[in-house]
Formats: C-alpha cells, sequence, structure tokens
C-alpha cells in the first residue's frame, strides 16, 4: 500500500499534492519561452532598478500604456507618458500612484485586475475597452502578485493582440511541479504565444531559484514579448545577462539559467 501511495502522492516543500508535473511538460514550456534576438534592438524604459524594464525598441505610435499592479514606483509609467502615450493604472491597494505627474495626466483606477467586474475587481477586456475603444496599439506592463495568470486566461483573443508589447512580471515559477499551477500557467503562456514572441527575460533577484529533476527556475521573473506581426528577422538570443540588465534589489544578483534559453 505505501508503495502504491509514493505513485499518487509526492511531497513537496512539506506539503503533499496529487502527482507531479511531468518533466516533459515543463521543458517544453521552458523551451517556448527562449528568448528570441529580432530586428529591433532592446532598450531599457524606466530605472536602472525594480521597476526599469527591458523592451524592444518599437515604442512609436503606441497610443496608451496600461499598467495594472501601481505599487509604490511609477517610474515606468513616467517613461512611457514622455514617450508620448497615455496612462491607465490601477490597483486596489494603493489610493493613489507615486507618479510624478499631474492626475489630469493619467487615469488611476482603484480596482484589481480580475475574471469579474464588481465593487473591487474589473476585468482587463472592460477595462481597456472602456478606456480605449477602437483598434490603436497598446502597451500591457502587468505585476499582479499571481492573479496574471487568470487575468490573461479570462482576457479576449482580441484584446490581446491589441497591445504590441506586453511585459509581465511572473510568479511562483517554481511551482510549476505542482500539476494545478502548472496547468493554470501554461494556459496563460500558451495563450500569449499565440500572437506574441518572448524577447527577453530577466529574473527577479529577490527572491532566488530552484533547481530541481535537473532544471533550474526562477521563482519570479520578467518577460517580455512582442507582436509577431513586428517581427521580420528572428533568431535565439543567447547572451544573458543582457548588459541592459540591472538588479530588482540588492541581494544576490541571478543570471537566467541556461535551461531559460537555447545555448550551443
Amino acid at each position: 500500500m505505501k508503495d502504491q501511495l509514493k505513485k499518487i502522492f509526492v511531497e513537496d516543500k512539506g506539503n503533499i499534492i496529487i502527482s507531479r508535473t511531468p518533466i516533459e511538460r515543463v521543458k517544453a514550456l521552458i523551451e517556448k519561452l527562449f528568448p528570441v534576438q529580432t530586428d529591433k534592438q532592446l532598450i531599457r524604459v524606466g530605472p536602472k532598478r525594480d521597476g526599469g524594464y527591458v523592451l524592444p525598441d518599437d515604442l512609436d505610435g503606441i497610443k496608451a500604456c496600461f499598467s495594472p499592479g501601481v505599487d509604490v514606483m511609477s517610474e515606468f509609467e513616467k517613461a512611457c507618458f514622455d514617450y508620448g502615450m497615455k496612462l491607465y493604472l490601477a490597483d486596489r491597494t494603493v489610493e493613489k500612484p507615486s507618479l510624478d505627474l499631474s492626475p489630469e495626466n493619467y487615469s488611476f483606477l482603484k480596482k484589481h485586475i480580475g475574471i469579474t467586474n464588481d465593487a473591487g475587481f474589473i476585468t482587463l477586456d472592460t477595462w481597456v475597452n472602456t478606456c480605449e475603444p477602437g483598434n490603436s496599439d497598446l502597451l500591457l506592463q502587468m505585476d499582479i502578485e499571481g492573479a496574471e495568470y487568470p487575468a490573461i486566461i479570462n482576457a479576449s483573443n482580441a484584446l490581446l493582440n491589441r497591445f504590441r508589447i506586453m511585459v509581465f512580471e511572473l510568479h511562483h515559477l517554481d511551482e510549476f511541479w505542482n500539476p494545478r499551477f502548472f496547468n493554470m500557467a501554461e494556459l496563460a503562456i500558451q495563450k500569449i504565444l499565440e500572437t506574441h514572441t518572448c524577447v527577453h527575460i530577466h529574473p527577479n533577484n529577490c527572491c532566488g531559484t530552484e533547481s530541481k529533476y535537473g532544471l533550474e527556475i526562477p521563482r519570479f521573473a520578467e518577460f517580455t514579448f512582442l507582436r509577431n506581426d513586428r517581427i521580420q528577422e528572428r533568431k535565439f538570443a543567447k547572451t544573458f545577462p543582457h548588459p541592459l540588465d540591472f538588479d530588482n534589489e540588492g541581494k544576490p544578483a541571478i543570471v537566467l539559467p541556461k535551461c531559460w534559453y537555447k545555448s550551443d
């Protein structure tokens, strides 16, 4: 009986979970996220620390930046404003963003992005289509502490295709081995990859990595995606960290593990 139970249950971090995500599925998803070097040079937008992101130099003509997850810093959003974008911010946990702009220069919604529309939550589709109806190109920067996965799954394909560039802080990647989490994360990532390509990954050095079953996985990482129709040339990026990468905070630096990019 004990041997039979071992086939069904796996202990992970002191918790008993049902089975384990097959290694082949985890590796396959990671390989789909291998960053691609395109004909668009990468630039850094925002500060050289937490709150700054590496994006493709393809910002001309983007009408607005949507940024759910305001927290205490909004320097990236200010930089987008300087590029000529309208700003739309949302976060239920703060009264207003810490943004060096007059309130008339941005829109702030005190709600979380979720899968319902109610007093505390709003869906990504409802928020964007109310603020910017039409088909203009947009930019999405999302850092919402793990709620990004259901928010992406709930978003329409038409909406995601309006975002020329999408930047996500993806959380709890070390939980890929939990099938329930992996299934949700895989759905969200696969949906993004239907129309966009990963062009950059930067591990957040706040929380380290976890090595297990031959794979090293950052717990948190910043991912930049560029819409496929904006890519004319592509080849796998092979140099990490990128010269424009900077640590998020004063902890030991984390280099993107080799299993996360195409190496020789």
